[in-house]
């Protein structure tokens, strides 16, 4: 893969425990919505067992200028780091790399099925499609435990507002714990729901990220409601 240097120019947190870094495009930079790149540290003050680089999906879309990470932020040396990091920061990169990306030739809809800040991937493909006009359906199905930790919610429940052809479902598992109001679903992401907004499950393509867990039920689910397995794309989020 292609390697490049470059620097933060910005960091926000974009829900409860996660945060979005922003980083200047290098020249020459070019992906596809839905890959991923190889973040670095140079010359960290703390490292740990797992080194200085980690990888993620880039949230922007590739007609930004800049590139965008979210990751939730665990205790980790890596993460202690990047979120000290002030505007100007140095940080190495590789990339792109990836497969998790929409067929151009393939005009069947695309559901996303999106657990957690396993969204990352499908927030850049969607401003892609917005973006460009894309004449094809594609839904978003999108799982967090409460409003307050789901990441880009606001962007993108007004998506369909945008684009007609992006749909958006968000649905929250623990509102109970919540303090905020929400008028989506509730409840786990399970083929009755997606039933509910699908017009049939075995006519569409799918792609599942998030948490390994939700990723394996996603597709046992898919697969038990007679979607051919080729047609399930995955992409596992793991804590780090």
């Amino acid at each position: 893969m292609p390697k490049y240097e470059t620097t933060l120019t910005r960091s926000e947190t974009v829900a409860e425990g996660t945060m979005a870094f922003h980083f200047a495009k290098p020249a020459g930079f070019k992906f596809t919505a839905g890959q991923s790149m190889n973040v670095s540290l140079i010359d960290p003050p703390e490292t740990d067992a797992k080194g200085n680089a980690r990888t993620f999906s880039i949230v922007s879309a590739p007609h930004e200028n800049e590139l965008v990470i979210a990751t939730r932020m665990r205790d980790t040396a890596f993460k202690r780091v990047l979120k000290a990091m002030p505007a100007g920061g140095r940080v190495g990169l590789r990339g792109p790399a990836g497969m998790f990306t929409l067929d151009p030739d393939d005009a069947r809809p695309a559901v996303y099925l999106a657990g957690g800040i396993g969204v990352t991937p499908f927030v850049s493909m969607l401003r892609d499609a917005a973006h460009s006009r894309l004449g094809r359906d594609l839904w978003l199905f999108y799982s967090n435990r409460r409003p307050e930790d789901a990441a880009f919610l606001e962007e993108l429940a007004a998506l369909p507002k945008r684009h007609s052809r992006c749909h958006f479902v968000g649905t929250m598992v623990e509102m109970d714990k919540s303090s905020r109001p929400w008028g989506g679903e509730t409840g786990l992401l399970d083929r009755a729901m997606l039933e509910r907004h699908l017009k049939g499950l075995a006519a569409n393509v799918y792609y599942v990220a998030g948490p390994p867990g939700l990723v394996e039920a996603m597709q046992k689910m898919l697969v038990a409601a007679g979607v051919a397995e080729e047609t399930i794309h995955t992409d596992e989020f793991f804590g780090y």
